[in-house]
């Protein structure tokens, strides 16, 4: 996989055109960061490589939240503590609204 910089990108833009067919996938870095990646595209594959994308990105945040869970000792939590959670969480949201359309009088 070809790593290329920002800086490349808008000096070489055509080059890197050109070359992408070949390459198959280049990431575009800034400040040595990953921050874009490119892939060749056509009209016969570009919902299925959409979809691929989409799918590998669900996966990936519920690999993320999965962790962060473990982390926080979550994981552990039972279906009513979590439906309590999600009880006072709506409450809070409603108060905060309540009290924003107050202000507003």
């Amino acid at each position: 996989m070809k790593f290329i910089t920002v800086r490349d990108f808008r000096t070489s833009s055509a080059n890197i055109w050109k070359s992408l067919p070949k390459e198959q996938e280049m990431v575009i870095t800034n400040n040595g960061k990953p921050i874009a990646l490119l892939t060749p595209l056509s009209d016969r594959n570009l919902e299925e490589t959409l979809s691929a994308i989409r799918r590998a990105k669900a996966i990936n945040a519920v690999k993320t939240i999965q962790q962060e869970s473990i982390k926080n000792e979550t994981d552990k939590m039972t279906l009513d503590e979590i439906n309590n959670e999600v009880k006072m969480s709506r409450q809070f949201i409603d108060r905060q609204f309540i009290a924003m359309q107050r202000r507003e009088k």
